[in-house]
């Protein structure tokens, strides 16, 4: 397709569609033609590859929560949508665009305040030890508040613009807000019988100063703790899609991986599958949550969340993505977004706490981190 292709699609982008645009194409879906909503997620992926076995538009879109098992859990929720179109990459076409500008907020609000989060901080390191956890992962939200509506569609269109690598995404929520962002990790994709997954953990912010900047780069190579939680991660992926795989790669140093706010440490892992009826959204469900956003145990870290967090995290963590009938797609973890409703926006943020960490070190780390969406919207910044 040609480039104008790419900027037709985010410019019919409406709230209530499906976007996803990546370093290799750009999807955008409209309409409804079939909703599926569970919150057993293998179930899930189950009941999708019967509906797209008679579907007029082979292909779901939607997005996995951070948590479905809870005590009323919040369900995966995936869209057969009426249309679907795929484009080449958006970058360089979008080059050129204009930024579309945004009210400002009235109000900010911290969830939970900024002290609050490094007494969690201390809580988890100390937790790590007495529960015998390698890394508990906290976020905390961001509250923004408008005197009039907000939309996500140029909240999108920067996004897009801010990000030429990576996955920019707006995905319609049951509750009928919408999730916004632009993740840096994929979780999973599959072509025929090959997967990868790229994970990361291990974070330093971007500097505007190129000396900086690449100290920074520099520093996260070099930093034990940030190659232990990476350790941990990378073999949680390795050792979940064994199973599936009859061949699996993960290089045993990570490469340095760069977003336009953000330095991180990623390792590509790939993988030539036993079986090809398992599909990209199964293989998702299973690696969903990864200690990139959840901790290790999985379940230990997930209840030292629930006890830490003073906010349900919703579909925040959990995955964005698509299947085809063929059972083809990619899932893209849902970090550096927001949920945006009609007159706010909660924003998220989180990072891996592991035994060296030190709390006001990770409380900068999500302050950069809200750097992304902030940009996107023309702040600049927030304090604490």
């Amino acid at each position: 397709m040609v480039p104008m292709d790419v900027v037709r699609l985010l410019d019919d982008y409406a709230r209530g569609d499906f976007f996803l645009a990546t370093a290799e194409r750009t999807l955008h879906t409209s309409g409804v033609a079939a909703a599926l909503t569970d919150t057993d997620e293998v179930g899930l992926s189950a009941r999708v590859d019967a509906a797209l076995a008679g579907a007029d538009v082979p292909i779901a879109v939607g997005v996995l929560p951070f948590d479905s098992e809870a005590a009323g859990g919040t369900p995966g929720h995936l869209v057969l949508p009426e249309r679907a179109r795929f484009a080449g990459p958006p970058h360089p076409a979008v080059a050129g665009a204009p930024r579309r500008n945004l009210a400002q907020p009235v109000r900010m609000t911290p969830v939970p305040a900024p002290e609050r989060h490094l007494d969690a901080v201390a809580r988890a390191v100390a937790a790590l030890r007495d529960r015998g956890l390698r890394k508990v992962v906290l976020a905390r939200a961001l509250d923004l508040e408008f005197d009039g509506e907000v939309g996500p569609e140029p909240i999108l269109h920067n996004l897009v613009l801010d990000n030429p690598r990576g996955y920019t995404f707006a995905a319609d929520l049951p509750s009928g807000r919408t999730l916004v962002g632009a993740s840096p990790e994929l979780l999973l994709s599959r072509t025929g019988g090959h997967v990868v997954s790229h994970p990361h953990a291990g974070s330093m912010p971007r500097s505007a100063d190129p000396v900086t900047d690449a100290e920074n780069g520099k520093a996260l190579l070099s930093s034990r703790k940030d190659h232990i939680e990476h350790a941990v991660l990378t073999e949680a992926v390795v050792e979940t899609l064994r199973p599936f795989c009859r061949k699996l790669d993960a290089p045993t140093v990570p490469d340095l991986v760069s977003t336009p706010t953000m330095w991180h440490l990623g390792t590509t892992v790939t993988g030539e599958l036993v079986d090809r009826d398992v599909t990209a959204l199964r293989l998702a469900a299973a690696l969903h949550p990864t200690p990139a956003i959840c901790g290790t145990p999985t379940e230990s870290a997930r209840g030292l969340v629930a006890e830490l967090e003073p906010f349900e995290r919703g579909y925040y963590a959990g995955a964005v993505g698509w299947v085809n009938a063929e059972g083809d797609g990619e899932w893209a973890v849902s970090i550096r977004c927001a949920e945006v409703a009609e007159r706010s926006l909660r924003l998220y943020a989180g990072g891996g706490i592991v035994p060296d960490s030190e709390p006001r070190a990770e409380l900068d780390e999500t302050s950069a981190k809200f750097a992304t969406l902030l940009r996107a919207m023309g702040l600049d910044s927030v304090s604490g």
